[in-house]
């Protein structure tokens, strides 16, 4: 038991003590970043997937 209590206190130490937390500003800025380019990256999908739709309904007309 006593090897746990220690492990959590280190835990608790490295976090408060050694880790760089960000700034709300830097924060904000990152999330922003990440919802822009989940967008971007979900219309890429869009495209492609309605690109490709077209395509094989255009292929499937020929073949029949």
């Amino acid at each position: 038991m006593n090897k746990i209590v220690a492990y959590l206190k280190d835990v608790r130490s490295e976090l408060v003590t050694k880790t760089s937390w960000p700034t709300w500003s830097e924060l904000t800025n990152s999330a922003v970043i990440v919802m822009v380019a989940s967008v971007i990256i979900a219309g890429v999908v869009f495209v492609m997937d309605f690109g490709f739709e077209n395509i094989l309904e255009q292929v499937y007309k020929l073949l029949n």
